[in-house]
């Protein structure tokens, strides 16, 4: 019975190795939620709200004088406390409040006993990995429990996130769709964050965009170069964009769609030299260029597994690859063609995330949630999304190109570079809209011809 459960655990760590390849029903894996570790705390907790400011109401029996008591101190902070949880996950929980003052908040609390929990988890994660590596030699995951003693105490960290969150906002501030919730800090602390409430549908819900006349075309664009601008130009990728972490709504006052960026715990800070490499492959697989995409994916650790490194970054077959991802859509054939060979890359998928530079593990995790909320969505990366990408990789490129020179006449002639480089992607842009339009038009006349209206 041991043994079986043994092995269980390690098909269950092969699995999780396969990040930037989905499998079954367009589910996709996350490396970093390691099997039923934090599933088991996550159904273990409580639903007793917990303070740093407050003894925890978890050891407290119910109705007891005491209890109430404790109950009178919450009151104290809020007009109104909602007892029931907006969300609940492995590590904190949100609840919706109201101010002396008013002001609607959302409250994410910590559970309690977490962080002690937390080292017990790593400790077992590891003990799984070194069996796995027993009975599996071929395998490597201690990458795994590498990334987990990095990222853990920083999600641990609430005022790490409150900090996160007014960065990213005011990173990308010109992004007029983007709401980041602001943050209450005379209310924070490390184990509670309070933030501004904002309401909104989860952005894979389609249902709900359709009820709200939400574009979900326009809401993929927005996504897009959202995290274009994050991952090329500012290397400050928020790294868990799951479709509770992303909602949508109407703005209030405008009417626009507007995207809800929530829960900054994890973010991955690229260096300048993976940043730039990573660019430069994005725009040979945009362009199609084999040779700069076989440079370019062994620079970032990829060696001979390069194809293998470029179907996992983009979810297409070496054969989309070849011709170009920009091409075509994503076919129901393809979409088989890769979850069917998945499972007979697992030994070459280990050895690449272990050889990989340890940025691009959050990146692989990053690329799968969004491309999970395109595919809920219907809207598969287009040959506009790429066409985003790339004017991002131009400027970030350009920018470092002028960063490193001295010479006046140099940066201006890289400008004009810029210039009209970002001028053929739209002109590219404007002739692919055309030609749509032409299609459309071709397809009216032929329904017209076909279906006469009555005389």
């Amino acid at each position: 019975m041991a043994r079986k459960a043994l092995k269980l655990a390690s098909w269950t760590s092969m699995a999780l190795a396969a990040s930037g390849i989905y499998f079954y029903s367009n589910k996709y894996l996350d490396p970093n939620d390691f099997g039923a570790v934090r599933v088991g705390r996550a159904v273990a907790t409580t639903a007793v709200i917990s303070y740093d400011y407050l003894t925890s109401l978890k050891s407290v029996p119910y109705g007891s004088e005491e209890y109430l008591q404790l109950r009178s101190k919450i009151h104290d902070l809020f007009q109104s406390f909602d007892d029931t949880p907006l969300g609940t996950a492995s590590l904190a929980q949100v609840h919706k409040a109201v101010l002396h003052d008013g002001r609607t908040v959302a409250v994410k609390v910590q559970h309690p006993k977490v962080r002690a929990q937390s080292s017990k988890d790593i400790l077992l994660m590891e003990v799984l990995v070194l069996a796995v590596k027993q009975l599996f030699p071929e395998f490597e995951f201690m990458w795994l429990v590498d990334e987990a003693k990095k990222n853990l105490p920083l999600e641990l960290d609430f005022l790490n996130e409150g900090r996160n969150a007014e960065k990213v906002s005011q990173m990308l501030r010109h992004f007029d769709f983007l709401k980041v919730p602001r943050i209450h800090w005379d209310l924070s602390t490390e184990r509670v964050l309070l933030m501004e409430f904002v309401d909104g549908g989860q952005v894979n819900d389609r249902d709900y965009m359709e009820r709200n006349k939400i574009d979900v075309n326009e809401i993929s664009r927005h996504l897009g170069k959202m995290y274009s601008e994050m991952i090329f130009v500012n290397g400050f990728v928020h790294c868990d964009p799951h479709p509770g972490n992303v909602l949508v709504r109407k703005h209030p006052g405008t009417g626009k769609a507007e995207i809800v960026l929530l829960d900054h715990g994890l973010y991955q800070m690229l260096t300048e030299e993976f940043r730039l490499n990573y660019c430069h492959l994005w725009q040979s697989l945009i362009w199609t260029d084999m040779k700069r995409v076989k440079e370019y994916s062994q620079r970032l650790g990829a060696g001979d597994l390069y194809p293998l490194f470029a179907c996992m970054l983009t979810a297409r077959s070496w054969d989309s690859v070849n011709r170009g991802i920009s091409q075509a859509p994503v076919t129901a054939t393809e979409d088989l063609e890769i979850r069917n060979n998945a499972a007979n890359y697992l030994p070459q998928i280990s050895h690449l995330l272990n050889h990989v530079p340890r940025q691009m593990l959050l990146i692989l995790k990053t690329n799968d949630l969004l491309r999970g909320i395109e595919a809920a969505l219907g809207t598969r990366a287009s040959a506009s999304s790429f066409l985003n990408m790339s004017r991002c990789c131009i400027r970030a490129l350009a920018e470092h190109k002028k960063k490193n020179t001295c010479s006046f006449f140099r940066r201006t002639q890289i400008s004009f570079s810029e210039a009209f480089n970002l001028w053929q992607i739209n002109l590219h842009e404007l002739i692919l809209r055309v030609k749509g339009l032409k299609l459309a038009d071709r397809v009216l006349a032929l329904i017209c011809w076909l279906f006469p209206a009555p005389l």
